[in-house]
Order: C-alpha cells, then structure tokens, then sequence
C-alpha cells in the first residue's frame, strides 16, 4: 500500500514459506497516482497480508517497505513522465510504410503522428530502437509548435537481429521508446507500439531481408 499507486483490492496468493533466510513473492501494484504538471516524490509503502503459522488461524500483518524505495521511485518517475506525455500529445505510427532498397541493405520507410492534445510546445527528441529494430531518423525526430495541431515525423526502420532465436523470443520487439520534452523541460519517456498488421508485416520484412524462411501462417 502506497499513496503513489492506486490501491488494489485483496488478492488470493497461497505459499509455504520454508526456513529460509529469503523467500521472493510476486506482489501486484496498481498504476502510478500521477499529477497534471510535474513528477510527485514517491510516497512511503508497505506490505499488509493475512498469513497463517501452522494450525493457527490467519492473523493481518503489515511490512514497512524501506523509505524512499529505489525500485518504486523508478516506476513512479516512468508511469507518471508517460502520463505527461500523453496529456499532451498522441504519438502513433503512420498507416504507410514503404520499403526501400534491396537484400541486406532494405529498410522500411514510415512516419510518427504526433497529434496534440494539450497546450504547449512538444520536441521529440529521439526515438531508441528495441531488441530486434534499429531505428534512424533526422535530429530532432519531430518538433509540434504551440499553434500547430498535427505534425509527422519520418522514422526508418532496419533488424537489428538476425538470427532465428531473436525470432523465435520477440516479446519486446515493438516497444519503442521515444524521448520527448514539454515546454523545453526535462526529456521524458513514452513507449509507442506499432498496431497488429503492421509489427506482422515488419516481422516478414526482418525475416525476409535477414535471409530467413517464412515460416507457415505468417502475413502475405
């Protein structure tokens, strides 16, 4: 419990806890209480739970967790930065992607809209790869002026992988992050995922350009 994040309600999670000097549980945490402007302090947390020794009936405990927690400060910075983000801005991919050039050195051509959704000025300063694209782009990557309602900013996409294992583990592969300030202030993180149709034709075009087989069931 924490007045950062929202309070989630009682779950079930049975475990025998053997002696041992340290046993890790899976804890859930609601999403970040984030404010209009600016980042807040994380707050002070603990763990309550209902546990049972032995025979004994189930009694309620709580565990303070050390104060300020590195781990939560991280996850309240990050929730809360992409949250800014977002009050601002809509950051998407493009519906139009072209590939260019031939073989190995072929490379998918598509835009980021960026569509404000608040006042202010927005810089997109840059746009990281992930574990299997690497991502090019002028500097800065796309600039949304105070009077302006809409703006694209061109992005080429390349593998950054080719072997099959990659392939095989693409859990991360299409989140994005892109790196943007608000007003000039701090850069800030927002993750940008490609829809369904277009991380299938991407998959196609690594896998093709990588010289890898199509495997069956993948996109036209």
């Amino acid at each position: 419990m924490s007045a950062s994040f929202k309070t989630l309600p009682p779950q079930r999670a049975d475990a025998v806890i053997g002696k041992t000097e340290r046993t890790d549980l899976p804890l859930p945490y609601g999403p970040a209480n984030c404010l209009p402007k600016g980042l807040p302090e994380v707050a002070p947390a603990k763990i309550v739970a209902r546990i049972s020794v032995g025979d004994e009936p189930p009694r309620t405990v709580a565990f303070p967790v050390p104060h300020p927690d590195p781990l939560l400060a991280r996850v309240l910075r990050d929730e809360c930065s992409e949250y800014l983000v977002k009050q601002a801005v809509d950051i998407e991919f493009g519906p139009e992607w072209k590939e260019t050039g031939s073989g190995a050195d072929a490379v998918m051509r598509g835009d980021l809209i960026v569509t404000r959704r608040g006042p202010g000025a927005v810089r997109l300063v840059s746009m990281g790869g992930t574990t299997h694209y690497i991502v090019g782009h002028d500097e800065p990557l796309g600039v949304l002026d105070p009077g302006t309602q809409q703006t694209r900013a061109p992005i080429r996409l390349s593998p950054g992988r080719c072997d099959a294992h990659a392939f095989a583990e693409a859990k991360k592969a299409f989140l994005f992050p892109v790196r943007v300030t608000l007003d000039g202030g701090e850069e800030r993180v927002v993750i940008v995922s490609p829809p369904k149709p277009l991380q299938d034709r991407l998959i196609l075009y690594a896998a093709r350009t990588c010289g890898l087989p199509q495997q069956p069931g993948s996109p036209k």
